[in-house]
């Protein structure tokens, strides 16, 4: 199936065809992908199907839940309102949000949330699925509950609830929710079409997300794990993001809905020194503040090394998905989806897909599009 959309110079051709190809072996079902330079769309295709039956085509608005990638707009929302001196990232949590300060909590500090080093990787149990669902009963359990490591010592990826907890940070400064925030003042100014949610006018235009494998996590682990109580403070299944529950829901870690053009608009503001489309969003001293590398090793959730700084993963020599070492950050969704923003080379490079695949972060496509594009930057 040949894609459609802006397929960019003649130097992109690679980056089209492995998507062309992932789509044609059935690997991927309805993708889209997108590169901005300097701050502009050069490269904007999409192609597949957007159900699995194959009778919808994957259209130029189709969007998807993206998971995870919902993160690195959080992240955006956060660095705004760092950008106006309005948050400061040393500031504890519960200078904002007083209630946090309940059990044991009151010396975490906003970097630790955006970094996954809070100790607040999930919601103790017990706790259902519906819980997380309502905004307002969701923060107050996570103020209510005590931290699972001390603050700021180790990695534990706030795999569902990150959102909740920087979104409540935004809240108690700005008094709009995350949803009502990001939209008014990252997705409108851009024109980016992605919500954190969804709001019914825009369902019609879902594919919905096909589930993957189960996650591959170890048969024998222990309940009192960081990893167990994490993918169990709940464990929702996928088909949850084709429900209006979660749709009206503000899951800032998990339920944004784009496509690879809304995100790379969104994004390039990272990898261009805050402007993007004609809009200066951020400056350059508050991007860096992103770099500040927070401790890093071994994550107790993703099992995996990371190297967090402020709302991203800063790229190492090696890792899952093959970005190397740089001035880059990225972060993905559950099933594949993937944001790369490129600082030393100015690009910002999305792929946003319906059917997820095994794992964590990335996938086979992901893996071999950052690959591919690797050697164009490099050809450049």
């Amino acid at each position: 199936m040949e894609l459609k959309g802006n397929l960019g110079d003649d130097k992109f051709k690679s980056l089209n065809q492995i998507l062309e190809r992932q789509i044609d072996a059935d690997y991927d079902l309805g993708a889209s992908m997108a590169l901005a330079v300097d701050g502009e769309i050069v490269l904007d295709v999409w192609g597949g199907w957007a159900d699995e039956e194959h009778t919808k085509p994957w259209e130029a608005d189709t969007i998807t839940n993206v998971w995870s990638t919902t993160k690195t707009m959080t992240a955006i929302s956060a660095l705004l309102l760092m950008e106006r001196g309005s948050l400061d990232p040393d500031a504890t949590v519960a200078s904002y949000w007083p209630e946090f300060a309940q059990n044991g909590k009151e010396d975490i500090r906003v970097r630790h949330i955006l970094s996954h080093t809070s100790g607040v990787s999930a919601w103790a149990q017990p706790v259902t699925t519906e819980a997380i669902l309502d905004d307002e009963g969701a923060t107050a359990r996570l103020a209510a509950q005590a931290p699972w490591w001390e603050p700021g010592t180790a990695f534990g990826y706030h795999a569902l609830n990150q959102g909740h907890l920087v979104g409540e940070v935004i809240r108690r400064i700005d008094g709009r929710g995350l949803k009502q925030f990001f939209a008014e003042d990252v997705a409108g100014p851009l024109d980016a079409d992605f919500t954190i949610g969804s709001p019914p006018e825009n369902h019609h235009r879902i594919s919905n997300v096909t589930p993957p494998p189960p996650l591959p996590l170890p048969p024998d682990l222990d309940p009192e794990s960081v990893t167990f109580k994490t993918f169990n403070g709940p464990q929702p299944e996928a088909e949850i993001a084709h429900t209006a529950l979660w749709r009206a829901a503000t899951i800032g870690a998990a339920n944004g809905h784009g496509n690879a053009r809304s995100v790379a608009k969104i994004q390039a503001v990272i990898s261009n020194g805050g402007f993007s489309h004609g809009v200066q969003l951020l400056s350059p001293e508050t991007i860096d503040r992103i770099f500040v590398a927070q401790p890093h090793g071994v994550d107790q959730v993703l099992m995996m090394p990371v190297r967090f700084g402020l709302g991203y993963d800063l790229a190492a020599a090696t890792n899952s998905v093959g970005i190397t070492s740089g001035k880059k950050c990225y972060w993905g969704g559950w099933g594949g989806s993937l944001v790369l923003n490129d600082l030393d080379n100015r690009i910002t490079f999305t792929y946003m897909m319906n059917r997820m695949q095994a794992g964590f972060v990335g996938n086979e496509t992901s893996i071999a599009l950052i690959a591919a594009l690797k050697k164009i930057v490099g050809s450049t």
